[in-house]
């Protein structure tokens, strides 16, 4: 795939941004972390790699929450409104986007389910993607 072109939004509409980059995986995350940072039972994030992000809106709005003891999971979000926007991840040289903050289409479809084997019970689980109990190989 080629590099596209992705804008989003908080749902307040007072953060806005633009992420550039080759839209590798489109996963839905069922880990504790994903589920409480989502508030649902599972959290579906895109991520782009050799990508840029920019905040054309809102980026003094901008907070930052990284586990301690997380290698990588962090979360941006709007602290107006709460809502989680993208960010930049560079330890894997790519850009994570919430895939409901796209305010355009996602470039690709959800692959695959990850930390599947610790999902609630009542999560949803009516499709037929990949199921990975952590991360994919």
């Amino acid at each position: 795939m080629s590099e596209t072109t992705l804008n989003g939004s908080c749902l307040c509409g007072a953060v806005k941004f633009q992420v550039r980059g080759e839209p590798q995986r489109f996963y839905h995350c069922h880990c504790q972390r994903c589920r409480k940072a989502s508030g649902s039972g599972h959290a579906s994030n895109l991520f782009l790699t050799d990508a840029s992000l920019s905040f054309s809106q809102g980026e003094a709005l901008l907070k930052r929450f990284k586990v301690p003891e997380a290698q990588r999971f962090a979360r941006q979000f709007c602290s107006e409104c709460g809502c989680a926007v993208a960010r930049s991840v560079p330890e894997l040289n790519a850009v994570l986007v919430p895939a409901g903050t796209l305010d355009d289409e996602a470039p690709i479809q959800p692959q695959a389910r990850i930390f599947w084997d610790s999902r609630a019970a009542w999560s949803c689980a009516g499709d037929d993607l990949p199921r990975f109990a952590e991360y994919p190989a």
